[in-house]
């Protein structure tokens, strides 16, 4: 039986925390009113690290980065990887499948093509912004 856990990937919280009125923001929103979201040490670090390029800086202050980065970290679960998963074109999208995998998780939110063409993975949907947010 599934758990009431989303995975997202960094790309779409990034979205979701630099664009207020964005797709992947409101699928965020969705997630963490209607589930608890997962992650893991992984996921967390590229999330940091995407989060807090120079690039952002026009999109976001370094204060609102820091705050973003402490709430996804407090309102996490973060799953303890049970399982390895080497499915993936992209070996650094295994990142999200090993929580989503190890946790049960309920779907993953991704914009990325090569988790979307894995949908369903082990039973395990993999919706983008969009769609989690029209069927979850």
């Amino acid at each position: 039986m599934k758990n009431n856990l989303v995975v997202i990937n960094a790309n779409t919280l990034i979205s979701a925390f630099l664009f207020k009125y964005s797709n992947p923001r409101k699928a965020f929103e969705k997630a963490i009113k209607k589930a608890k979201v997962s992650a893991s040490l992984n996921t967390y670090d590229e999330f940091s690290e995407v989060l807090l390029r120079p690039k952002f800086d026009k999109y976001i202050s370094a204060e609102a980065k820091l705050l973003a980065l402490k709430y996804f970290r407090e309102l996490a679960i973060f799953a303890e990887i049970s399982e390895t998963v080497a499915v993936c074109c992209d070996p650094k999208d295994k990142k999200f499948l090993e929580p989503a995998t190890s946790a049960n998780a309920s779907c993953i939110i991704s914009g990325d093509k090569d988790l979307l063409v894995l949908h369903p993975f082990k039973g395990i949907p993999i919706f983008n912004a969009i769609d989690f947010i029209n069927n979850f």
